[in-house]
């Protein structure tokens, strides 16, 4: 009976080792790869807004606020700088 659990616990050990090796490897190389990808796009500017409207001109507002949601429907905008881009035509 000892040497049935001597050689239970030798692999459990074994396999423990294993796991915890494959699990570091995995995570350098997801690393590597994350950053090469990183280097080779790296992120791109953001786009540049539209000027504002002349005076008061409510039609200019309304296509540049058509413009903003168009370019938010394509992914060329976030959310975020959909909003900004938004308030600074509005207000």
């Amino acid at each position: 009976m000892p040497g049935l659990l001597r050689g239970v616990a030798r692999t459990a050990v074994v396999a423990g080792t294993a796991t915890a090796v494959s699990n570091r490897v995995s995570r350098r190389q997801q690393g590597r790869w994350a950053q090469q990808e990183y280097q080779e796009a790296p992120p791109q500017p953001a786009p540049v807004a539209p000027p504002p409207p002349p005076a008061d001109d409510m039609s200019g507002r309304i296509d540049q606020l058509k413009q903003l949601g168009e370019l938010k429907a394509q992914g060329v905008l976030t959310e975020a700088e959909f909003e900004e881009q938004k308030h600074r035509v509005l207000g």
